[in-house]
């Protein structure tokens, strides 16, 4: 049966250019009976600091995986931010939503040994403290729609998270949430000659609306027609063992004991490393069609009550993007963080391997969203 949530995602406009998401026309004001679930990893940049930056954005990532399953449909509105996400729903599934989300700090704590923070926030209460949740879906790729959200209230639904509010209980030791199809597999991305940034801009405190807009755009143009992204042309590289074999087996390991998993996914990814190397076909899947897809499913861009992106600049392309952010901070229409780093880390989110609409979030390798975050002036 379809869900209220599927039905108003699969009703939004979509924005086939991404800087055309920036303006207000197309988006669409969420009832006022929604909800907005956050979550975030508590300590997040101390864990990355401590290198385990795959398991942050496995933890921040697995909140969509679990509500997805849980609800049976992959159209809500959705939006991965490093070391938590943010998803909007309709009341009707809130049991369902706040179960998923109580199974996950445990397996989160449990698994993973992060301490992963939940709330679900009421729209009514954003809309009571003058602010909005507006969204509109925004064309990612061919097989995919990213969701992109203005109107301040995803931000402050997060900070009354962070505030202890509207929180979500752990369940009981021992809960698991359905994280099928949660996965780690690439090599880290890298850009020769490049570093990654990750970057969080928002409007400043003496700009409008349109004169953040257009600062927006003018960055975007900076980027070129490429956009920025750090994806290489024929996507992603394989590796084995990958990097992310153990956090995967704690996600599907289900019944299994961890060291059973793991044997699995040992012998499972050989066979899918030796058919990335051959570029053997086996039945429908194409692993040179894959590898590309992956790359165009890639969210390295965003709006989220700003811009969010994971991007590739060279040393003058970026000394020139931090200039002219300098001077937009200075002059209040902006306000900024960024993080540089070598490379970004890549968490998957695949139903099928044969069908186009599998999820990739991107974030970087040496803090990524989370650092920049901190560094918001």
């Amino acid at each position: 049966m379809e869900t209220e949530t599927a039905r108003f995602t699969r009703s939004l406009p979509v924005t086939a250019e991404f800087s055309a998401a920036l303006d207000g026309g197309a988006r669409v004001l969420l009832p006022a009976d929604w909800l907005v679930a956050a979550t975030d990893v508590v300590q997040s940049r101390k864990a990355i600091a401590e290198g385990r930056y795959k398991a942050v954005n496995l933890a921040g990532a697995a909140m969509i995986s679990a509500v997805m399953n849980a609800l049976g449909a992959r159209d809500l509105p959705y939006a991965f931010g490093g070391d938590g996400s943010v998803i909007a729903f309709a009341p009707a599934e809130r049991e369902i939503v706040e179960k998923a989300l109580s199974a996950l700090i445990v397996f989160v704590e449990e698994e993973i040994g992060l301490r992963l923070r939940a709330a679900i926030v009421p729209v009514s209460r954003i809309r009571a403290d003058g602010l909005e949740v507006a969204v509109s879906a925004v064309r990612l790729s061919p097989h995919l729609n990213n969701y992109a959200f203005a109107g301040g209230g995803i931000s402050h639904a997060e900070k009354l998270m962070k505030a202890g509010e509207f929180a979500v209980a752990k369940a009981e030791p021992g809960s698991r949430p359905d994280l099928a199809g949660l996965t780690c597999r690439w090599t880290p991305i890298r850009a020769e000659g490049k570093r990654i940034v990750s970057l969080i801009l928002e409007r400043g405190a003496k700009a409008n609306d349109a004169e953040f807009v257009a600062a927006g755009r003018r960055f975007l143009g900076m980027l070129g027609m490429g956009q920025g992204s750090p994806m290489p042309a024929e996507g992603p590289e394989v590796g084995w063992p990958p990097a992310g074999l153990d956090l995967e087996a704690h996600a599907s390991r289900g019944e299994r004991t961890f060291a059973a998993m793991r044997r699995k996914l040992l012998f499972e990814t050989l066979l899918v490393w030796l058919i990335f190397k051959t570029g053997l076909r086996v039945g429908a899947f194409q692993p040179g069609k894959y590898r590309k897809v992956t790359g165009l499913n890639t969210d390295y861009r965003k709006v989220q009550d700003g811009l969010r992106m994971t991007v590739s600049f060279d040393e003058t392309e970026l000394a020139r993007a931090r200039a002219f952010l300098d001077e937009l901070r200075d002059r209040g229409i902006v306000r900024y963080g960024m993080c540089v780093q070598d490379s970004a880390v890549l968490t998957c989110y695949v139903p099928s391997v044969t069908a186009d609409d599998h999820f990739h979030f991107l974030d970087g390798a040496g803090g990524g969203y989370a650092e920049a975050a901190s560094q918001l002036r």
